[in-house]
């Protein structure tokens, strides 16, 4: 007989992992005990089958439950009498870490449409398998205490189910009734609807026409009905959301296939317990308003993942509706039930449990049926990354840039990227930023640093932000350059020492002080070094002309002339057109870029698709549409010199074969096309150089699914490998990781 003391690291709190514990442990006739020591579930077990506990441990797992590391050690007997779960500790720091929020289980929902079941259209049903977990905790570890559920005291049927060692719901912090647990209600208005069924009203009025605020999980919804083309139109107009897609929920698998294509993995992706939103190509009998998803070839979906979602649905008769978080355009999403009232919308259903970490709903986008993160958040948020290379005992504190802000903390081998934030140019979203940094040292246990890592961009809101915390905390404040840290997140991601990176976004700041955008750099983690780019263009009327990209084409072209025909795109036509070209020869107020986001954009400028950037590559994924419906290859020359790409001659081709008549569609493909012929041959002279194999891809123009596959076929097609993200952001969303990785590395 032996004894011994076992430390897990994972994901095992808030996933029955110690009633599972519990339950082979006297499967096995072993005595002793199971808690949680902060971040780390400690087992002590006694008896004769010690090492088949051990052995089988990992192999029998909770569907949530996820062991990373075991610690086992023979002990000295204490002579247990039996086998128990006791109440938790404090006395231990390691890396495990709370799951993210999980979608209703298959019982769950079971139970909420069964009339005979005491949870019969309950909106808050959950058990240890699935429900809310990040956006409900304080601290760790994780007990029913720390949570906003502590509000809710258990009745005494839930308490038997709480307590009994073979229920699902055993230590499920998260379970309650319609007896003991949150309520729902229903406002028109500022004036609560008196009803015993506040989602059934929610439906109706849905049905009706009307705007509804959902408070769901990690945030609050505006949901209209997605048919309704005049409830869609008078939705963005309340937002000031002119043409920016709206995201669906579709109430099931069978309604989606007839509106989207979905491959394999993407039904494995969409159904998941994850739940996120996943990008996906429109199909021909599409049957939604243009105004949902305004001249894009693609829609951002996801399928009900709480109760209230699958209820919303059971109570009406509509199969699709838009799901948009409820929030100012840039700004955090509303969690306040008195903000949520007072909103833009005409009825507001709300509850009564706190939301303790807001949480926006995760973007998926597969490219060549590959995954790829827009946003990494609910449902994946707060699993850590494991950090593949060796690296220094710090604690790092990442912020990451100023626009799809995350940030990332670093303890050991091992960084937790935050949920996502949003553009942090706007006081509430900083503050926001501040609030969820507090709230991950909790979880995490991780509250001194060593080095704050920030953008190099002198001006970001972060970048200041950093210098605070670095006062704080008594740290070193490490500037770190964009696209590095983009570089270092793909690098990471494959776990690759070196590689040439292929770096193409809209705006990064560069280390000789200029806008970066179309980058080829040579990283090695620690270092890199900048081998080739995009042409320079100019930038008249600095950051002016992201907004208004005909002012980025009349620099490109360079041509006062060829742009006159584009006057209709200028708000003081040709007059704004010749005080362009006077700003741009005097050089005032005129900025320098690499951009490739800058030239995209130029191109559905010059192609008539965008003249105007209302949302975050409005007009780059305009121009992406366009050129998906392309039926002709037309192939523009590039011309090369210096390890420098001229954009110039490449707009100059596509307006003439434009003007020549060429099909909008086939010029548009044709200038992307162009584009990533041009980044992939660069990449591979400076790989060639280098002798290196790997040529990776990151930079928020890889959502681009053209650009991808072009650069993909022609790197392979050369003899090198391609990589791309797997787990992380191709866009800002991981820049954060990058820089803790970065700060990290000896």
């Amino acid at each position: 007989m032996k004894a011994l003391k076992i430390l897990t690291q994972g994901i095992v709190q808030g996933v029955g992992f110690r009633p599972y514990v519990y339950r082979l442990a006297v499967d096995l006739n072993l005595k002793g005990y199971v808690r949680n020591l902060g971040n780390v579930v400690e087992i002590i077990i006694e008896g004769q089958n010690t090492e088949l506990f051990v052995d089988r441990l990992p192999k029998e797992l909770p569907p949530i439950a996820k062991i990373n590391s075991m610690n086992v050690e023979e002990i000295e007997k204490t002579n247990y009498t039996d086998f128990k779960i006791i109440e938790s500790g404090n006395s231990y720091s390691g890396i495990s870490v709370v799951p993210p929020d999980i979608a209703i289980c298959d019982k769950c929902l079971e139970e909420i449409r069964n009339p005979t079941d005491r949870r019969y259209k309950y909106a808050f049903n959950a058990c240890t398998d699935c429900g809310p977990r990040f956006t409900v905790i304080e601290s760790v570890p994780y007990d029913r205490i720390r949570t906003s559920m502590d509000e809710f005291p258990l009745c005494d049927d839930c308490s038997v189910e709480y307590e009994e060692p073979l229920n699902r719901r055993y230590h499920g912090e998260a379970i309650c009734c319609s007896e003991c647990g949150p309520q729902m209600e229903i406002y028109e208005g500022k004036h609560k609807i008196n009803t015993d069924n506040p989602i059934k009203v929610g439906a109706n009025k849905l049905k009706d026409g009307k705007i509804l605020a959902i408070k769901g999980i990690g945030g609050t919804h505006l949901v209209v009905d997605a048919y309704n083309n005049k409830a869609i139109k008078e939705l963005r107009k309340r937002l000031n959301r002119p043409n920016q897609a709206f995201a669906v929920m579709c109430k099931d698998l069978e309604s989606l296939q007839n509106y989207a294509e979905l491959s394999k993995k993407e039904i494995d992706t969409i159904s998941s317990n994850k739940r996120p939103i996943v990008i996906l190509k429109k199909k021909n009998n599409y049957p939604f308003p243009e105004s949902l998803s305004p001249r894009l070839h693609n829609i951002g979906v996801m399928l009900p993942y709480s109760p209230m979602h699958y209820l919303l649905f059971d109570e009406g008769d509509i199969d699709t509706y838009v799901m948009t978080s409820a929030n100012i355009p840039g700004e955090p999403m509303m969690i306040e039930n008195e903000d949520i009232i007072n909103g833009i919308n005409d009825y507001s259903l709300i509850h009564n449990r706190r939301i303790l970490n807001r949480c926006d709903d995760s973007v998926i986008r597969f490219r060549n049926n590959e995954l790829s993160f827009i946003r990494r958040s609910r449902g994946y948020t707060p699993e850590p990354y494991t950090i593949n290379y060796e690296v220094n005992d710090l604690n790092i504190l990442a912020l990451g840039p100023e626009l799809d802000v995350t940030f990332s903390i670093a303890k050991d081998n091992i960084a937790y990227p935050s949920q996502h934030i949003g553009n942090t140019n706007k006081p509430k979203t900083l503050a926001f930023l501040r609030e969820a940094i507090e709230n991950m040292q909790r979880i995490t246990k991780i509250n001194e640093y060593d080095i704050i890592a920030c953008d190099m961009h002198p001006h970001f809101f972060t970048t200041k932000l950093a210098y605070e915390l670095a006062e704080k905390y008594d740290a070193e404040v490490q500037p770190i350059q964009h696209h590095h840290a983009h570089s270092v997140a793909l690098s990471n991601d494959n776990a690759i020492d070196e590689m040439i990176v292929i770096a193409a976004d809209g705006v990064g700041y560069g280390s000789d002080g200029t806008s970066w955008g179309g980058e080829i750099l040579y990283t090695d983690i620690k270092n890199f070094e900048r081998l080739g780019h995009l042409q320079t263009q100019l930038m008249p009327g600095g950051d002016i002309a992201t907004k208004y990209p005909a002012r980025m084409l009349a620099s490109i072209l360079n041509d006062e002339n060829l742009i006159k025909n584009y006057s209709d795109y200028f708000k003081y036509g040709e007059i704004e057109i010749k005080n362009i070209f006077k700003q741009m020869d005097a050089g005032i107020n005129v900025g320098k870029t690499t951009s490739t986001g800058r030239v995209l954009d130029s191109m559905a400028v010059a192609l008539e698709i965008c003249n105007e950037r209302t949302y975050e590559g409005e007009c780059s994924m305009k121009l992406e549409s366009a050129a998906y419906y392309s039926n002709k290859n037309i192939e523009i020359p590039l011309n090369i010199e210096n390890n420098i790409l001229n954009t110039s001659e490449i707009l100059k081709e596509v307006v003439k074969l434009y003007q020549d008549g060429e099909k909008k569609a086939d010029v548009a493909a044709a200038g992307q096309n162009a584009i990533a012929r041009g980044l992939s041959q660069l990449a591979i002279n400076a790989a060639s150089k280098k002798s290196i194999q790997e040529i990776g891809a990151t930079g928020g123009v890889f959502y681009n699914e053209a650009i991808t596959n072009t650069v993909k076929n022609y790197v392979e097609n050369n003899g090198f490998n391609f990589i791309q993200h797997k787990n992380t952001c191709a866009g800002d969303g991981s820049v954060s990781l990058g820089q803790a990785i970065i700060a990290k590395k000896v």
